[in-house]
């Protein structure tokens, strides 16, 4: 196991920055999560940390070691990537035993180790099969076998399981987060999806256009999220956010149609000014007897089963809000539905800078 340091952490081609300075430290045999839109820098961190990618500015550490000059194969690293990387020309047994030959281990060690990695995964009976014979799937446990049988310090994942349809994934998410508890690596794991940054990750690391913007567990950063961009992007379906404004007390929050929504308490400081409005789906309940809510306009129902997914339009101004509903509701186009809103449940940003209102 191995803690990661990244101090002022910078990358630029040319005058165009893409990481604009991380500081990050990963726990020895912790689990992290890098999420973020496409294109928003978490790839080429992953890469800086393997050293497939130079450092601009700042220092990355490995076990108190600065790892910046040094080649991938003298970091103690070992990578699965999103195309699985196999030869086609050798069998599942050469593709795990491949790296440890070149390292000169002995025979027997090199057996003992592709043995044990097979058993974990469960691919025992395909080592003499060549890739071609495989599915999706157990193409990806060899590449994690391979990975596993060096007994690296550090698991560095790049998007493993985005070719894979959504069952598969929901199994190779389970397989993975079982492989990294039972073996206890310091793993890095990159991906666009936040449920799988949701499911698997001991912490997150929120990038957005090469900035953190928020560090830490699934369940803080659901609760609480530092910013309207995380707010947005975690959670699924993501939270409806829309502009509002305080009343002159602070105390409630206007929405575009016109209807307050009391808070709990005074946020005196804020009154009159604008505000950016959250709610999660699953956090507004329907109005019962002759408590007052704020109406709704069906305009598409989705029977989830389990749940029930009511896209609505709040006002003539067509902003739009999911709710969630437990089970199943027989709703129509154009129904009306009266909702509340838990204070507790309400989420506050600045307008301007976008940061979330204590």
């Amino acid at each position: 196991m191995a803690e990661i340091l990244l101090s002022g952490v910078r990358k630029s081609y040319g005058t165009v920055e893409v990481i604009k300075g991380v500081d990050w430290k990963i726990n020895s045999g912790e689990f992290v999560v890098i999420v973020g839109p496409s294109g928003c820098g978490k790839s080429t961190l992953l890469r800086m940390i393997a050293g497939l990618e130079t450092i601009t500015e700042g220092e990355i550490s490995i076990n108190d070691k600065v790892v910046n000059e040094l080649e991938p194969s003298e970091r103690d690293i070992a990578m699965v990537f999103q195309n699985y990387a196999l030869y086609p020309h050798m069998s599942v047994f050469q593709n795990m035993a491949y790296g440890l030959k070149i390292k000169k281990i002995p025979t027997d060690e090199i057996k003992r180790r592709v043995q044990r990695a097979a058993d974990i995964l469960e691919i025992g009976a395909y080592l003499d099969r060549s890739p071609r014979q495989l599915s999706g799937g157990q193409r990806q446990r060899v590449a994690m076998g391979r990975a596993i049988v060096r007994e690296p310090s550090v698991f560095l994942f790049d998007e493993p399981l985005s070719n894979l349809d959504a069952k598969l994934r929901v199994q190779m998410r389970l397989e993975i987060k079982k492989l990294q508890e039972n073996l206890g690596i310091t793993s890095v794991y990159v991906t666009h999806d936040q449920v799988e940054a949701m499911t698997l990750g001991h912490r997150l690391a929120i990038l957005n256009g090469g900035v953190v913007e928020q560090l830490g567990t699934p369940i803080e950063i659901y609760e609480k999220p530092k910013t309207v961009f995380v707010a947005g992007f975690i959670g699924s379906p993501s939270m409806n956010l829309m502009e509002a404004k305080f009343n002159e007390k602070g105390d409630a929050v206007e929405l575009a149609n016109g209807e307050a929504i009391t808070l709990g308490k005074t946020l005196s400081e804020y009154g009159g000014k604008p505000v950016t409005f959250g709610v999660r789906p699953e956090h507004i309940t329907m109005a019962k007897g002759k408590e007052k809510g704020v109406t709704l306009h069906v305009s598409v129902v989705e029977q989830l089963g389990a749940d029930t997914l009511v896209h609505t339009m709040l006002g003539s101004k067509g902003k739009g809000m999911v709710v969630r509903l437990s089970g199943i509701h027989s709703l129509s186009q154009g129904e009306n539905l009266s909702v509340t809103f838990k204070p507790k449940a309400i989420h506050l940003f600045d307008s301007q800078s976008g940061l979330r209102i204590n």
